[in-house]
């Protein structure tokens, strides 16, 4: 439903067709989740259907310009005045990896923790760093940008601070802490401490 909203929000500002949305969202989250041409324009069919945005004629250059209608307009205000509903969690294939590795046998689990931390501890350096770069040379447009760097730096804090839980649990475990789970919590594949 993020890319209905965001589009709608960018035709708020002024008319546009499909590759210039896809360059504003794209420059606005820092092309962190690029779109595809053609889910812009579904996107586009979709909320001309249901009477959001409708075309306005073209640039002169045979690009199709799209405008918000009224109901687009409320619709978007409506989007940004509500919170963001939860719903239930996406996959984390990480998690559902840890989740299985702990019960496979013959997996090397705390390997596998200290494998995924190095990647994560890497990825929380690169968004740092750039986060940094950017804030040296901050014009007012970066901010949308840094908003959504900081959003990935948090969630790659957070991943790291779990994995650190991940493998404290598994020590706790192969030292016999717990209530007679330590072998399954453990995994037949990690030995014994």
């Amino acid at each position: 439903m993020s890319i209905r909203y965001s589009i709608l929000a960018l035709l708020q500002e002024q008319p546009r067709y499909g590759y210039q949305l896809r360059a504003a969202f794209e420059e606005r989250t820092g092309a962190v989740w690029p779109l595809n041409i053609g889910q812009v324009y579904t996107t586009l069919n979709r909320l001309e259907r249901d009477a959001l945005v409708r075309k306005e004629g073209d640039d002169g250059r045979g690009h199709v310009l799209f405008s918000v209608t009224d109901a687009g307009a409320e619709e978007i205000t409506r989007w940004f005045s509500t919170a963001v509903d939860r719903g239930a969690p996406p996959r984390n294939e990480l998690a559902i990896k840890l989740a299985l590795a702990v019960t496979t046998a013959g997996i090397d689990v705390p390997a596998l923790i200290q494998a995924q931390r190095e990647i994560s501890l890497k990825e929380l350096q690169e968004l740092t760093q750039t986060r940094k770069d950017l804030a040296a040379n901050q014009r007012l447009a970066d901010t949308a940008r840094l908003l959504v760097l900081d959003s990935l730096i948090f969630h790659a804090e957070a991943e790291a601070r779990w994995l650190d839980l991940c493998e404290a649990r598994l020590v706790q475990q192969a030292n016999g802490a717990g209530n007679g789970t330590a072998g399954m919590v453990r995994g037949p594949g990690v030995p014994a401490a």
